[in-house]
């Protein structure tokens, strides 16, 4: 296994404890979040991390980090079955996913780079490469309303673009860094990962995305490139992982620390308040997860059971927990 997967972006944390930290009023009045089965996967070695779901059916899709192998569970099934097997058009490895109104599934392989799929017929429609002249580990990204697909590497702090046009044109072609992050995300140590999670408002215009290691949050422009630091009150985001935008409400999954939080945006982006954590070892190393009307989708990826964290042996089955008080 390669040094870039085993230091993946697990890097500890303070766990904290579960506590909701909205105004004491509503507080006091909301019970804890409960933590139940979503749906299973079919692997006894899935080691899963990414989720997308599909906004025309609410279909969920689920990759494999350790394989690339991808997993659909139908709305309302309690268990996936595999829609793309482990290795299909090369592909080893499956973080990042989205699923956007268009029918498309992507699927970052961190790497090599992203692929497009059509859902319909699960044709490969396009790959996007990722930079062989530099390191990187292309990790999660967002589509936008437009169609246009921003993606994280972990190992620069730079954000990638890809068009609607480019993917109409298919085929496969080179990713290249669209906005640089370097003058406003603090160097880290080489063995430190940086940029993980991103998500956009409704209009595409502002993204934000989280540096798992030094717990920041970034605010970037897509209009003019602009990027600052959000500022965040009553919290950090250390091992922040996935991240989830709905309505200014934003989710973050912190990965090894077992953690849930929820954050209320400002109007303009600028600032961000912490209204609830949850720390659970149920939630199993949470990687990334989905906003649904019937409470948070999050992935349980086990990696500190065998997997890219550590030795040992997972608890089969593989899960997709369901989060509702979140």
């Amino acid at each position: 296994m390669s040094r870039s997967i085993h230091r993946r972006t697990f890097l500890t944390g303070a766990a904290v404890t579960a506590v909701a930290l909205a105004a004491p009023a509503a507080a006091a009045a909301t019970a804890r979040p409960r933590i139940s089965t979503a749906f299973t996967l079919p692997d006894d070695r899935a080691y899963p991390e990414g989720i997308a779901l599909d906004p025309r059916t609410g279909d969920a899709y689920v990759g494999s980090f350790t394989t690339g192998a991808i997993y659909r569970a139908a709305a309302g099934r309690r268990a996936a079955e595999v829609f793309l097997p482990a290795g299909a058009d090369g592909r080893t490895t499956a973080n990042g996913l989205k699923a956007d109104r268009a029918g498309r599934l992507w699927v970052i392989d961190h790497t090599t780079g992203i692929d497009v799929y059509d859902l319909r017929d699960r044709s490969l429609l396009a790959r996007f490469e990722a930079p062989t002249s530099d390191q990187s580990f292309l990790n999660d990204l967002v589509v936008t309303a437009d169609g246009t697909a921003y993606a994280t590497d972990s190992v620069r702090p730079v954000i990638y673009r890809i068009t609607p046009a480019e993917v109409a044109r298919g085929g496969r072609a080179p990713l290249a860094p669209h906005f640089d992050l370097s003058g406003a995300v603090p160097p880290h140590a080489p063995t430190a990962y940086t940029l993980n999670g991103i998500v956009a408002d409704p209009t595409g215009r502002l993204l934000f995305a989280v540096d798992m290691t030094g717990g920041g949050l970034y605010r970037v422009d897509a209009t003019d490139g602009s990027v600052r630091q959000v500022t965040l009150h009553g919290g950090d985001l250390v091992n922040g992982d996935g991240l989830e935008l709905a309505h200014r409400t934003l989710w973050a999954a912190h990965n090894r620390s077992n953690t849930l939080t929820r954050w209320r945006l400002f109007p303009d982006g600028t600032e961000a308040r912490l209204t609830r954590t949850l720390t659970d070892p149920a939630l199993q190393i949470p990687t990334t997860l989905a906003h649904t009307p019937h409470g948070l989708l999050v992935v349980r990826s086990q990696f500190d059971k065998g997997g890219p964290m550590g030795p040992g042996t997972p608890t089969p089955p593989f899960t997709v927990a369901r989060v509702t008080g979140m």
